[in-house]
């Protein structure tokens, strides 16, 4: 079988001015960080922790996760 990414989605929040992340392959995940670096950062901390702690909530085992972060509603600078 083989494994499947699991989806982050981070979205800027203007008033708080930080990024959000949150999933539906990661119950319970609620992170955010000021830069976009910072929240992948975390996330390689919190997602193992919470699939560990809500593995019966998980939809796959929880193996080391292939985490595909998807930005939207975010405008990069250029």
């Amino acid at each position: 079988m083989e494994d499947r990414a699991l989806v982050i989605v981070a979205t800027w929040d203007p008033e708080a001015r930080v990024y959000v992340a949150t999933s539906e392959d990661v119950p319970g995940l609620v992170a955010e960080a000021e830069t976009v670096e910072a929240l992948i950062e975390a996330l390689r901390t919190i997602v193992p922790e919470l699939l560990r702690e809500n593995a019966a909530l998980v939809k796959r085992p929880p193996t080391a996760p292939v985490i595909e972060v998807r930005l939207e509603n975010i405008r990069l600078a250029s």
